[in-house]
Parts: C-alpha cells; sequence; structure tokens
C-alpha cells in the first residue's frame, strides 16, 4: 500500500470513528481495551487507566500502546479527546445514537434509522482524506479501463460506481462473481484501475480480485471501513468509511450509506475532470430514457397515435 496513502489521523476525526476503523487490526487485547472503550466512552474521563486495564482483563502496558495504535500519545490524551467528544454529543444524540430496542415504536425507529444514516454520512465526510481522494479521481479520469469488485450489499454500491462513469462515457465494468472478476482482473494492464468494495475489507472473493488486477499492473483501489483491514494490504489507495453496527443494523445494512457517500465524491471529481464531456454525455442518456416517464413528451404523443 502506498505510505502516503492511509487515512487520516485521529486528531483529524472524532476518536471513537478512528478506534472503531482501527478495531479488527488490533492485537486481541487492544482490542478488549477498545471495546470498554466504544461500550461507554464518556465513563473514560472518569476511570484511571489501571481501572480500564482491569476491566478489559489485561495490563496498563496494553492500555498506552492501544492509545498510541490509534493515533494518541498516552492514556491522560486519550481521556481529553473522548471528554471533548462527549461534550459536543448532546443527550438527544445519545439517545438516537443508542441500539434500537424491542419495545421501541415505529416513531423511534423512524428516528433511530435516520439518525444513524444521517450519522454515518456526515462520520464519513468527516474523516475522508481530500488527498487519496484526488489521487484515485486522477488515476480514474485517465484510465483505459475501470474494474469494480464487490459481492453482497457492496456488489449495488459497484453497481452504481459503474453507472454513473458509464453515464459520462468512462468505460467500467463492475463483477460480482468470483469467476468473472478474476478473469477480467487478469486481463487488466498499467494504466487500468482496480476498485474493491468491501466494509469488512475481508471479503475473500473482492481480495483475490484486487490481487489479481494489482498484479497485472493496474492501479489498485479499496472501499472499506476498517483501515487496516486485508484488502488495504494490496491497495495503492485506501477510502475509508466510518459505519457503526448496531442489533439490527448489521455492516450489509449500514454500510452503503458511507459507501455511496464516498462513490459520489469520486465521481463528481472525476465528471468535473471531463467536464464538457460528461454535460453531453448525461444530456445525451437523460433525453435517450426521456420517452420512458410517464407524462413526459414522447409518451404523450405515443398516447395520440394510438
Amino acid at each position: 500500500m502506498v505510505a502516503d496513502d492511509t487515512p487520516r489521523e485521529a486528531s483529524e476525526a472524532s476518536p471513537l470513528v478512528k478506534i472503531r476503523s482501527l478495531l479488527p487490526g488490533l492485537a486481541r487485547a487492544e482490542q478488549r481495551v477498545a471495546n470498554i472503550v466504544l461500550a461507554d466512552p464518556a465513563s473514560i474521563a472518569r476511570r484511571s487507566i489501571t481501572e480500564v486495564a482491569e476491566a478489559a482483563g489485561t495490563s496498563e502496558t496494553t492500555v498506552t500502546r492501544f492509545c498510541k495504535a490509534i493515533g494518541v500519545g498516552g492514556y491522560p490524551d486519550l481521556r481529553i479527546a473522548l471528554a471533548a467528544d462527549t461534550a459536543r454529543t448532546s443527550t438527544r444524540d445519545r439517545e438516537l445514537g443508542s441500539d434500537i430496542a424491542p419495545d421501541d415504536d415505529i416513531s423511534q425507529i423512524i428516528e433511530k434509522v435516520g439518525y444513524a444514516d444521517a450519522k454515518a454520512v456526515e462520520e464519513t465526510a468527516g474523516q475522508l482524506d481530500p488527498a487519496v481522494l484526488e489521487r484515485l479521481v486522477d488515476a480514474v479520469a485517465s484510465a483505459r479501463r475501470i474494474d469494480v469488485y464487490g459481492v453482497g450489499a457492496s456488489a449495488f454500491v459497484a453497481l452504481d460506481l459503474q453507472q454513473k462513469l458509464h453515464r459520462i462515457g468512462l468505460t467500467c465494468f463492475t463483477w460480482s462473481d468470483t469467476h468473472n472478476a478474476l478473469t477480467s482482473a487478469a486481463v487488466l494492464r498499467k494504466g487500468d484501475v482496480a476498485i474493491g468494495i468491501s466494509h469488512t475489507g475481508a471479503t475473500v472473493e473482492t481480495v483475490e480480485a484486487l490481487r489479481e488486477a494489482r498484479r497485472r499492473g493496474a492501479t489498485t483501489a479499496a472501499l472499506t471501513n476498517f483501515a487496516r483491514s486485508p484488502i488495504t494490504e494490496i491497495a495503492d489507495h485506501v477510502l475509508t468509511t466510518a459505519v457503526r453496527e448496531t442489533t439490527y443494523r448489521s455492516g450489509a445494512m449500514a454500510s452503503r450509506i458511507g459507501q455511496l457517500t464516498v462513490i459520489d465524491c469520486l465521481f463528481i471529481g472525476v465528471a468535473q475532470r471531463h467536464l464538457d464531456q460528461a454535460k453531453a454525455a448525461l444530456e445525451a442518456t437523460y433525453e435517450a430514457v426521456g420517452g420512458h416517464r410517464l407524462g413526459s413528451r414522447p409518451d404523450r404523443r405515443r398516447q395520440k397515435e394510438s
């Protein structure tokens, strides 16, 4: 992975966003510390390092290592960062950000889902690295061809990117079938771009296809929720989402909100590079399907002719 394409440090984003992003890549003992912090971040300002270490079943040294792993100098710095983050969060935000309870009524479900989706967009945009995104925009805008890989829920996001790029005249394919993805990746070469979309960053099919694309000389990019997941090891450019999971909103449900935010930013950046071509292509494609809208002029003409 290109060294300067790592996501921005914790000072530029909420410490909780950073912790969730790095969680799968932490050592097991550090993960236990992370889970203690994520479960009740407001309490950390009132707890000593000894209390946190005991709650996590580990040592004070491990707590210190955890702090350094997430980009803060030590436990005092973590307490300050979490206290500031908690101060910015209202009681109402904490209520809406909690899990959906079995006895929540439909109004509460609507509020909590709406809050979670809005928060996914806000936090994803807040930690998205403009420099990394711009480099990927440059690569996609000048690519001979673009491959996009994704399975499960990520396949729908991959299709969205393919449709957007295709509409402005770029050669883009999306693959969710393993054999098709691998055979397509095998004929890529230098100057092509391959993008792997995986919420966990550990989806075997997506990682395999991206690895094959890189082996053939293509520029590779990963879109994932976890900055130290396996897919990032084979990506020249890494873009991350900031999606939190709850009881009813697994990664498959919540991930696409953050992923689509990144995809929209990528698409608009690429369209800017091909502004005249993009405008002409969008107008042409809009006109081509115009007759398939009820109430459109072509539709009314067909009604009169019949």
